[in-house]
């Protein structure tokens, strides 16, 4: 786990982590800005970390307790090489967490493998949740994935690239974004965490653990998650969502539509995958709105 946040990221990540043991045993760090028992839980998912929402932070947090953890093995969290990198083990992490703080309101906003983590844990307890915003994310089992992540997926060549070439977190600081170029030190805070073979260890465990059929462990709790989604059809809930997303792409966005019909929608034709950075100045002031609301 990282002690500190370097210096020169602090501009942009203006933040003092706190740390949290999970059920497994490891250092979960996470941002808890803000005071009260009703939060907004933000959850990424890979290979990003809790900097990814920075700026929705900074525009909520006066108003609303903004809880945002790194998961395991991602971020500024500890990263074991033996931990149970599963899907369970997210919303498990995650429910120990809301647990710790003892959060009794929670608004979710989720994003790529976040959303599968977060609509785990909301199934869980429905009578918690309250406003979700969706960003460029699924929570449901799907046909639909790229070549190039279907083949990270593999044990060779698959490890060799996430770990050793850094072939996953690498290649998504610049295809994840299409309105414009993440700046030298956006780009060097997102890799950060990301910087050696030890280090990549969660990112190829999350791409390992995209379940394309009912033989995956995994599959199961994914099933689950999708079921939970009826749940939340009357909650408030904003879909803002990038149109040029290499892997989360539109026919995600339209079975959203589907499981949410009542959502409010925002789609931005030339935006990419991370959504929230590359069009921050459009939606983040949007979804900050939504949830002060």
């Amino acid at each position: 786990m990282m002690s500190s946040v370097p210096d020169w990221l602090r501009p942009l990540y203006p933040f003092t982590p706190k740390a949290f043991q999970t059920p497994g045993g490891a250092t979960m760090s996470y941002l808890d800005e803000g005071e009260g028992a009703e939060a907004v839980l933000m959850l990424h998912g890979n290979p990003t970390w809790s900097f990814y929402y920075r700026e929705l932070v900074r525009a909520v947090a006066p108003d609303l307790r903004c809880v945002v953890p790194d998961h395991i093995g991602m971020g500024l969290s500890e990263k074991p090489q033996d931990y149970a990198y599963t899907l369970e083990s997210r919303i498990v992490d995650v429910d120990a967490l809301v647990t710790h703080l003892g959060l009794q309101r929670i608004h979710l906003v989720v994003h790529d493998w976040g959303g599968a983590i977060g609509f785990g844990f909301a199934a869980r307890y429905p009578q918690k949740i309250g406003r979700l915003v969706v960003l460029n994310t699924g929570a449901f089992p799907s046909p639909h994935i790229p070549a190039r992540i279907a083949l990270c997926k593999t044990g060779f060549p698959g490890t060799a690239l996430v770990r050793g070439l850094n072939g996953f977190a690498g290649p998504a600081a610049w295809m994840s974004m299409h309105r414009r170029a993440l700046t030298k030190d956006e780009k060097r805070a997102f890799l950060l965490p990301y910087d050696s073979w030890a280090n990549r260890v969660a990112v190829d465990a999350f791409v390992k653990d995209i379940p394309m059929g009912p033989a995956h462990p995994t599959w199961r709790t994914l099933v689950d998650t999708a079921a939970g989604i009826q749940n939340f059809v009357r909650n408030p809930a904003l879909i803002v969502w990038g149109g040029r997303d290499f892997c989360f792409n539109d026919h995600f966005y339209r079975e959203w539509r589907e499981r949410l019909p009542e959502a409010k929608t925002y789609y931005l034709e030339d935006a990419g995958h991370y959504v929230l950075a590359d069009a921050n100045a459009e939606v983040v002031p949007r979804i900050a709105t939504f949830l002060r609301s």
